[in-house]
């Protein structure tokens, strides 16, 4: 099995463009020897008997596929850390992770500040620091290690959100990434003269498996976007002769919010490859631009795979493999087969939607450090996905709902019980609930029923101040709506009714606030909202998951 490792040193002595960023072009040759520069930089700091576990806090930048490849050949690991978190459950990754460096850029060095990490000053390297040059100039004609790496050998952990608060870290070997991308490679034909452009952030497995993995292993050039950007999309394809890209979520949406030219067809994209765009956007996305985008379903796990193929129905994901089943996660029974009404809506979702399971082989390697974790994805020797579907006569799944416990909001798994604790602490707030409701083109937004204190009321603005100034809510964790609840409504066993709730989501009598878009004052949500929200939800053919 080829590793990694392997693909790296296959970029020696190759003149080709192999990596562009902005105005700045190198070639596979020169990106290879910078990797042999930070191995050798590794390798001369890194204390005996400590893991060789790398934390890389970056942004799209060209040090991040740079170090990528410098800890593939060193042996090491690198630890995708998520800018996006911050104080405590940024300290907890990093040092979950056993991470003894840290590569950042200054502007993610003050997110470490007063945070103890126990690494010291020397093993904190910031890439865009005049002196990061001095640091690196003794290693400049360093070699790649001859060493050779072993398939298994790990090589990435990437933090995912559970349904515990704590994030897990998947584990990568080495063997696993470079097989990630010699699947992609074959399916969509990559070859030398191909461009991959990345967007989506490289501390998720959607950028490093389904977009840096194929472009190495085909030797095709990768070009780098610092962050996501819908209105500069376009620009940067045409700019960098892009071939391929991938996305998640929301990403397809922003960029159709772009005001639309009569020349956007004209562009070099060939292929595009992602989850959750919607079957709307996905046809208006292909007649506009040209590109056809190609769905999947997967996760950095590796354990399950779905993959879109000719006669997918819409909005169904692809059909079942073979060695999967959708069964019941109280009994393991399998469930049975969906049933729709004329207007193709789901009528026997009790006992049609189970959850995912792969009965065969898988690909998962472990999270890291969380047995707990590791039984329940692998019981009975089954790996169970967390996600539920329903599966139609013909065999096609269609995605229902992740585990309670679980938001996935623009392409991140977030936590209930992490915004739960951090909006519990709101003096007026005597119980709170969160929970998903579907989002109207993807993945869902985040809603809390709040039961306030006896005496107090809810005031959008302390409420907002009260959000800014928690340093450890996520940049997606911010409720887009704020259900005003008389009472937490519980089941006959005192359990909290999410499923209740989840289904009236913001149709509920009770008084609802909300923020129209992240960031915006929250304000009451009216009947006039109500009623242009479904419209958009119709609009992308997704009334029918506000009822699941």
């Amino acid at each position: 099995m080829v590793t990694i490792a392997e693909l790296v040193h296959a970029q020696v002595g190759d003149d080709r463009v192999g990596l562009m960023y902005e105005d700045r072009v190198w070639t596979h040759d020169q990106v290879a020897r910078a990797a042999a520069a930070r191995a050798a930089l590794i390798a001369d700091r890194l204390p005996a008997g400590a893991a060789p576990h790398v934390g890389v806090l970056l942004d799209n930048v060209p040090e991040f596929p740079m170090w990528l490849e410098g800890i593939a050949v060193a042996g090491g690991t690198l630890v995708g850390v998520n800018s996006t978190r911050r104080g405590a459950e940024l300290a907890r990754d990093i040092t979950h992770a056993d991470c003894s460096f840290i590569v950042t850029e200054r502007a993610h060095l003050p997110l470490l500040d007063d945070l103890d990490l126990g690494i010291p000053a020397e093993r904190i390297l910031v890439v865009d620091d005049p002196a990061y040059d001095d640091v690196l100039a003794p290693y400049a004609d360093a070699a790649l290690p001859g060493t050779e790496i072993d398939a298994g050998e790990r090589l990435l952990i990437v933090f995912t959100s559970g349904s515990t608060g704590a994030p897990k870290g998947v584990i990568c070997s080495q063997g696993r990434l470079a097989g990630a991308g010699t699947a992609l490679a074959t399916q969509f034909g990559f070859d030398e003269d191909g461009v991959h452009y990345i967007c989506m952030p490289m501390f998720h497995g959607n950028a490093l498996m389904a977009n840096w993995a194929p472009a190495m292993r085909a030797r095709s050039a990768v070009a780098l976007r610092r962050k996501f950007s819908a209105s500069g999309f376009l620009e940067d394809v045409r700019r960098y002769g892009a071939t391929y890209t991938t996305y998640v979520g929301r990403a397809i949406s922003y960029i159709l919010a772009t005001p639309e030219q009569p020349d956007d067809a004209d562009n070099t994209l060939r292929n595009a490859f992602g989850t959750e765009a919607g079957t709307v956007d996905m046809q208006r996305f292909e007649k506009r631009f040209g590109t056809k985008l190609t769905e999947g379903y997967g996760s950095s796990e590796g354990g399950m795979s779905v993959n879109w193929q000719p006669g997918t129905p819409d909005r169904a994901v692809g059909p079942c493999p073979p060695e999967a089943a959708l069964l019941d996660p109280a009994t393991g029974r399998e469930c049975a087969r969906a049933v729709f009404d004329a207007q193709g809506r789901l009528v026997n979702g009790d006992e049609a939607i189970g959850e995912l399971v792969n009965l065969g082989r898988n690909g998962f390697e472990g999270y890291w450090r969380n047995d707990d974790a590791n039984a329940a994805r692998t019981r009975d020797g089954q790996y169970w996905t967390g996600d539920f579907f329903y599966r139609d006569d013909a065999g096609y799944l269609y995605f229902a709902a992740r585990s309670d416990d679980k938001l996935r909001v623009d392409s991140e798994n977030l936590s209930v019980a992490t915004i739960e604790n951090i909006l519990s602490r709101h003096e007026p707030v005597e119980a709170v609930v969160v929970y998903g409701v579907p989002d109207p083109v993807a993945g869902d937004q985040v809603m809390a029923a709040v039961q306030l204190r006896p005496g107090t009321s809810f005031d959008p603005e302390a409420f907002s101040a009260f959000l800014a100034g928690q340093e450890d809510l996520g940049t997606k964790m911010a409720p887009r709506f704020v259900r005003l609840a008389e009472r937490i409504p519980v089941t006959a066993t005192n359990k909290v009714n999410k499923v209740g709730l989840r289904r009236e989501g913001f149709r509920t009598d009770e008084p609802v606030w909300w923020a129209p878009e992240r960031g915006a004052a929250y304000r009451e949500f009216s009947a006039d909202d109500r009623a242009a929200l479904l419209g958009v939800y119709a609009a992308h053919g997704r009334e029918g998951a506000l009822d699941l």
